[in-house]
């Protein structure tokens, strides 16, 4: 007898294969058989007649670090059929931290204060045994953030690493990859990942060759620079001989629409070359990120205390002012390139009246300029303001969706409508991704094939990410399964509305633990594991 059976279901099982009609049998948290199961009986049967049943997705970007924390129920990705979470992304993680005076703890200190909660931990190790207490939904694995071993060697100075420096930063990731990190991110637009030169990440990912770690970055210009950008991901990826992916592919800004095209192309003669790069996106028009972002770089120069020193000096205003009129080589100057009349502050709960506003409608209404109103608002919030741009074109979210090697990540996090974060106004991929992904650019736009989609959420990025037994409906491979209905299935959340659940999950199957039963509702069960890495399987080509 079998553990559950999900009966006659449209399967696609997540490789890219054409779908077919089969049972799906589970036992003792895995796949035992896909197949014609009649006479079989088992301890739970789901009726998937209908219905598609895949692999659970797997969000390859995430920012869940924290609020895995705050809601292990993980709703916004169970909930959408999400069964594995990557975070770390970006350059941004919450371990490893050197001691516990360094500047990147006290940031992370900072960080959890915030939403109640106490740092406990120093190593990726620690971390995961205190999430591996509370338990989670979702099975979880993470990246180390560049960025947070650069602040717990060298603090947010803008300067390139001491001999020492490099050494101690080696070591802090060497000791994560050893404690199952999956690789090394970079968020080469934030601070102090900014600051970092070309070699600087290329000598780190030295470290990643020896263990076959997997390069991951937000790329330094996703606008004006894009080419250049991509350039140099590719650069640091064939010098240091690792595979890369680079993160939410996309153009910013209007001006840019189109030039994706071009950037595929260096991938693709990237890959003819020998050098393994991929990427992933996430399905919508607008990017979200912190306000600070908007500043040149020198601006961002220091902790949190020198920035907001700077951002009241007039003299300090007037610079970055005429830095975003005329730009700087190689910088980003996303101001410039989405327009202050397309960027809209979605979490500012010192001044709520700001909420759901372009910058370009404070600025007016303080009767200032939009650099004016910036360093107001992020002096009043001390640097925590996020926003939401409407910047990019659809057609260029096509474009790259169909690449063969693009995987399908939210750049989201695990959230729910409750609790210390249900009442911002996060980007809607945090609820809707998977979901966006099936019913607007499969059934509606017709974008790609259901089994082309499957697969960019299960098993390519299983793949890349060298998840072992996961990805794929095939026996003896681990139990997570989403069942949903394609002619249905679609996000809710909006810009303005973002914490609404999709339509058209009928369950989510983790770890061969129903999560979401039949009725879309969602047990109290918390079966999700944490993924370590260690050498296995060779990378999609």
């Amino acid at each position: 007898m079998l553990d559950l059976i999900i009966r006659n279901g449209t399967v696609i099982d997540g490789s890219g294969a054409p779908e077919v009609r089969a049972d799906v049998g589970v036992g003792n948290g895995h796949i035992l058989v896909v197949g014609d199961l009649s006479g079989v009986i088992a301890a739970r049967e789901i009726d998937a007649a209908g219905r598609c049943v895949s692999p659970g997705f797997i969000d390859i970007h995430t920012h869940s670090d924290t609020s895995t924390l705050v809601y292990p129920r993980m709703e916004s990705k169970i909930r959408q059929g999400v069964t594995t979470e990557i975070g770390g992304l970006c350059g941004i993680s919450l371990a490893p931290l050197g001691h516990a005076d360094t500047p990147a703890a006290a940031r992370v200190t900072w960080d959890v204060a915030k939403i109640g909660m106490q740092r406990t931990w120093l190593s990726l190790a620690e971390l995961y045994a205190r999430v591996e207490q509370t338990g989670l939904a979702c099975n979880y694995a993470s990246f180390v953030g560049h960025g947070v071993i650069r602040a717990a060697v060298m603090g947010y100075d803008n300067r390139p690493p001491t001999d020492d420096e490099h050494t101690a930063m080696r070591n802090l990731l060497q000791e994560a990859m050893a404690d199952g990190a999956l690789g090394l991110s970079t968020g080469l637009i934030y601070p102090p990942g900014i600051f970092a030169e070309t070699a600087e990440i290329t000598a780190l990912c030295g470290v990643l060759r020896e263990t076959n770690g997997l390069y991951t970055s937000h790329i330094r210009n996703e606008g004006n620079g894009l080419h250049e950008a991509v350039d140099e991901f590719v650069a640091v990826c064939r010098e240091a001989g690792v595979r890369g992916q680079m993160s939410h592919h996309k153009a910013d800004g209007k001006a840019n629409w189109g030039k994706v095209q071009g950037s595929l192309r260096q991938l693709e003669e990237a890959r003819a070359a020998g050098v393994d790069v991929m990427c992933d996106q996430y399905p919508y028009t607008a990017y979200s990120t912190g306000l600070a972002m908007v500043l040149p770089p020198w601006a961002l120069d220091g902790d949190r205390d020198a920035i907001l020193l700077r951002l009241d000096d007039p003299a300090a205003r007037d610079r970055i002012r005429a830095d975003i009129t005329a730009g700087l080589p190689g910088w980003e100057n996303m101001a410039a390139e989405s327009g202050w009349e397309n960027m809209v502050v979605t979490g500012a709960p010192q001044m709520p009246e700001c909420a759901g506003k372009s910058l370009a409608a404070i600025a007016a209404a303080r009767g200032s300029d939009e650099v004016e109103a910036v360093c107001a608002l992020l002096i009043a919030q001390q640097m925590e303001v996020s926003i939401v741009g409407h910047s990019m074109d659809e057609g260029d979210v096509e474009t790259v969706m169909r690449w063969p090697l693009t995987s399908i990540g939210s750049d989201g996090s695990a959230l729910a409508p409750y609790g210390p974060l249900g009442a911002d106004t996060p980007h809607p991929r945090s609820y809707g991704t998977f979901p966006r992904v099936l019913g607007r650019y499969v059934r509606e736009r017709g974008t790609l094939r259901r089994e082309e989609a499957v697969h960019k959420m299960t098993g390519l990025p299983a793949a890349r990410l060298n998840l072992s037994q996961r990805g794929l409906l095939r026996t003896g491979y681990w139990a997570d399964i989403a069942v949903w209905d394609a002619e249905t299935i679609a996000d809710t959340a909006t810009y303005t509305a973002p914490h609404q659940y999709p339509v058209g999950i009928t369950a989510v199957i983790v770890n061969g633990i129903v999560v979401i039963n039949e009725r879309g509702e969602q047990a109290g069960t918390l079966p999700g594991r944490i993924l370590r890495h260690h050498e296995r399987s060779s990378s999609v080509r």
